[in-house]
């Protein structure tokens, strides 16, 4: 073949090969592209507001023909040298177009959702909605909650625009609409996935609850692709609920819910020795765990079975993990491949080995849709499609090309998925193992010793590579995780889950399946109970997390012990780190976000006390497990006095969880002898005259007066009016002060008022929420606060705070803080003009702004 000479160049041929060896291949174009659709979502992500569709637009476009031209330089190279350094910088273009690309395709994707979310001028309107129940319902005491694909809806006979989907409750119990008895309510009709309905519901947009470390309920409600909840109006003054029609809509959600109740209909309602239906509470826990193992439904599972499975550390296998699907794929094309060789003229056709591969992927991607289509699953089903390709055109990838392949078309499908902690413990899990190889090559016994080691050492490094992680995302670490895993991961996979998923073939192997879980749970039950079995440490910051998951990874892999103990200061901030706290002499008050109530943490330099506990939202929820707890763990606290202001529910009912999480917390506070808290931790009652000092910071009990409780007469004072009012003041005599009052209403405010009680402070808690009952203008004028905390759910049905009360404080130059627009405030008394919002700390597009209120 000719040649083409220049002077002072090489030869080189038409093939592009010269004297200095052929052009280098282009291995780095996918994982390039790959690895800058990851950052373009993820820095999407990151965005505060979002811009004009025309901007991301334009940014797709430029990632486009960026990437296209890189291509087209690269693989045109007029010159020798020429094509090697555009080669050279090839991979860093098509990094740089992948991630604009994926930007902008992500940002038009939440422009135009965005676009659909709820006029705010709708919110707390009748609305009449015509549609499909799009998922299976959850029933449970107060009522029942299903996602609705909406059709049409209507305010007063006109028709007006509404979201796709919405989430919709049913209430008939005695925690209906956040705490309200709706005794007149017609009782919820039993609802099925499919079926249509007309309802009157009122609605709001998705407001969840904003604290340091919590969780983004915001951000969980825009990824399942809801933008309303509400619940049904059912009153006798309403127009009923109507069901129009059974349709043939949503064919797997009408399958899960039938196999679901199918399960719970055979394991909770049992037959005793008389033949009556009977409910066990075990078989209900148990029941749930069957049901979630096969439909995915894991809010069957009872909250205290998760506790234990989380102290466990085996809370991954209790729903339908890639495991599960991994362990299906394999039964699957174990059963094709059996049944295709006995066909010949199938097997000619098509080898019996690739038709088993096809049909394992195909029915494992199935079973992943009818579990919910979760991440987990989409990584697994991503990740055997892709080897089953790669094995059907006889090509080898390197592992970290796959891994990134499976990665980067996750992150395609759902950009949001990347800020799910199950995406990043997968996708780790998977690349650590990957990485290092976990089936050990030097292993030469492939028996059942050699299968034992395996699976012991796979676990030994899943635990190292994810335990840093673990503490970076949660906080916490099973300390029995390994035993435990050794045990579950085989007994779970290869005996529970086929059982459970072989009842949908003949109903009693999902009673075999229970029988199989109830000594596998009094084991793990045993293993909680273990001193130290879960250890819960302080969130460290973002580096010091990433630090140590760097730290494990390099632990766990196949390297010489003098490299990976390098691992070990890279561990050291993660599990030494404690928060600042205030300095000796100061103090500062969190007003935790915990909806309709009180909940305010007041820190010292040593000490803390917790007044109130939030409210109960249902016999299963309440803000203690899931604010309070976390919260605390979170920040490493010890509670040494949690005060309950008074009795009532919005107050008291995260106190139990908040207890039996701080053994050590003291029990004050303005509730009953019979109260069921006192059988948790004997109760100090508050009385005015008590005072005690913690790092030179002074507490003062000024509220209710010794005998105020009346026990005995005729009538007695309602519960409000015993209220705990504790006045915190710095040390110094201009020390900041802080005045947390309960629910007093304008009688107690007149009372203090009157035996000059020293209410002066820099920071109220506004008393009873805002209500109109409080927050007299002769108390804000002995107060004179510069700062006024508001603790009062979204769109509560109170209507707290009152307008005419907020007018109250703004005419005297009050700067009022709702939680409900702040989430958790924070105030200082080193700098007490001002109140730190967590809403304004680390805002993102997807976070519910609410209305500015008119002044």
């Amino acid at each position: 073949m000719s040649t083409i000479s220049a002077p002072n160049a090489a030869p080189l041929s038409a093939t592009g090969q010269g004297v200095e060896g052929p052009l280098p291949p282009r291995p780095w174009l996918l994982p390039a592209v790959l690895l800058g659709v990851v950052a373009g979502a993820a820095l999407q992500l990151q965005q505060p507001a979002l811009w004009s569709a025309a901007a991301y637009g334009w940014l797709l476009m430029a990632g486009l023909l960026l990437g296209g031209g890189a291509v087209a330089a690269a693989r045109a190279h007029p010159g020798l040298r020429r094509a090697r350094s555009v080669i050279a910088m090839s991979p860093w273009l098509m990094l740089l177009a992948g991630a604009l690309a994926m930007a902008g395709s992500t940002g038009l994707r939440a422009v135009a959702y965005q676009a659909q979310a709820l006029p705010a001028a709708l919110e707390g309107k009748d609305l009449r909605i015509t549609g499909v129940v799009a998922a299976m319902p959850q029933v449970n005491e107060a009522g029942t909650r299903w996602r609705m694909a909406v059709e049409s809806a209507t305010l007063q006979g006109i028709p007006v625009a509404m979201p796709p989907q919405i989430d919709v409750a049913w209430y008939g119990g005695a925690f209906g609409g956040g705490g309200e008895a709706l005794d007149l309510q017609r009782q919820p009709a039993p609802v099925r996935a499919g079926e249509r309905w007309q309802i009157t519901v009122r609605l709001k947009a998705p407001h969840g609850l904003r604290n340091p470390h919590g969780f983004d309920y915001e951000l969980w409600m825009w990824e399942q692709g809801v933008q309303a909840t509400g619940y049904v109006r059912a009153g006798p003054k309403d127009e009923p609920p109507v069901r129009v029609a059974a349709t043939w809509q949503v064919p797997v959600e009408q399958l899960r819910q039938r196999v679901r109740d199918a399960i719970m209909e055979r394991l909770v309602f049992g037959q005793d020795g008389a033949g009556n239906d009977s409910i066990d509470t075990t078989r209900t826990r148990t029941a749930g765990v069957v049901a979630a193992l096969v439909t995915g439904d894991q809010r069957a599972i009872d909250r205290a079975d998760w506790d234990v499975f989380r102290a466990t550390g085996v809370a991954h296998l209790m729903s339908i993990s890639g495991l599960h699907i991994t362990l299906f794929a394999w039964l699957a094309a174990l059963v094709v491949r059996a049944l295709w060789r006995r066909s010949p003229r199938l097997s000619l056709a098509v080898p019996a080995q690739s038709a088993a591969l096809v049909s394992g992927v195909l029915l494992a991607t199935a079973y992943a849709l009818f579990s919910g289509w979760g991440v987990p699953a989409q990584r697994t089903v991503t990740m055997l499609a892709i080897v089953g390709l790669l094995q059907l055109s006889g090509r080898r990838w390197p592992w970290p090309q796959v891994w990134l392949l499976a990665c980067g078309s996750v992150v395609l499908l759902d950009p949001w998925a990347l800020a799910q902690a199950g995406f990043w413990l997968s996708f780790v899990a998977v690349g650590v193992l990957f990485a290092t190889n976990p089936i050990a090559a030097e292993a030469s016994d492939t028996g059942a010793t050699g299968r034992f080691y395996a699976l012991v050492r796979e676990q030994w490094v899943v635990t190292l590579a994810l335990t840093p992680l673990g503490l970076l995302l949660f906080g916490q670490v099973s300390l029995v995780g390994f035993v435990a895993n050794l045990v579950a991961i085989p007994w779970v996979t290869l005996v529970v889950t086929p059982l459970a998923l072989g009842g949908v073939l003949w109903a009693p192997l999902w009673s075999a399946a229970a029988l199989s879980l109830q000594p596998f749970t009094a084991w793990l039950q045993w293993l909680a109970q273990w001193p130290w079995a879960a250890v819960f440490l302080p969130a460290a910051p973002l580096w010091a997390g990433v630090a140590a998951v760097a730290g494990g990874a390099l632990l766990a892999m196949r390297l010489p012990w003098r490299l990976r103990l390098l691992a070990l200061p890279l561990l050291l901030p993660v599990l030494w780190w404690q928060p600042a706290r205030p300095a000796a002499g100061q103090f500062e008050l969190l007003a935790a976000d915990i909806g309709q109530g009180n909940a305010v943490l007041v820190r010292t330099a040593t000490h803390t006390l917790l007044y109130d506990a939030g409210p109960r939202f249902s016999r299963e929820s309440d803000a203690g497990h899931r604010v309070l707890v976390p919260l605390l763990r979170a920040l490493g606290e010890q509670v040494d006095v949690l005060m309950l202001s008074h009795r009532d529910a919005d107050h008291t009912g995260g106190a139990a969880a908040v207890l039996a999480q701080q053994p050590r917390a003291e029990l004050t506070g303005s509730i009953e002898a019979e109260h069921a808290l006192q059988r948790l931790r004997p109760s100090r009652p508050c009385l005015a005259g008590q005072r005690w000092e913690w790092d030179g910071v002074v507490f003062e009990v000024l509220h209710p007066l010794p005998g105020d409780d009346a026990q005995g007469a005729a009538k007695p004072p309602r519960p409000n009016a015993l209220s705990c009012v504790l006045r915190i003041s710095a040390a110094g005599t201009e020390g900041a002060t802080a005045l947390l009052v309960g629910d007093i209403e304008a009688p107690q405010e007149q009372a203090l008022l009157a035996r000059g009680a020293p209410v002066r402070a820099d920071v109220l808690l506004v008393p009873h929420h805002g209500s109109k009952t409080s927050s007299s203008a002769a108390f804000l004028e002995a107060v004179q606060p510069r700062t006024a905390l508001v603790q009062a759910g979204y769109r509560n049905r109170f209507g707290h705070p009152a307008p005419d009360v907020l007018q109250r404080y703004r005419a005297r130059q009050i700067a009022v803080v709702e939680s409900s627009r702040c989430g958790a405030a924070r105030w200082s008394s080193s700098q007490p003009g001002q109140v730190a919002c967590e809403r304004d700390t680390g805002e993102h597009y997807w976070q519910h702004r609410m209305v500015p209120r008119d002044d």
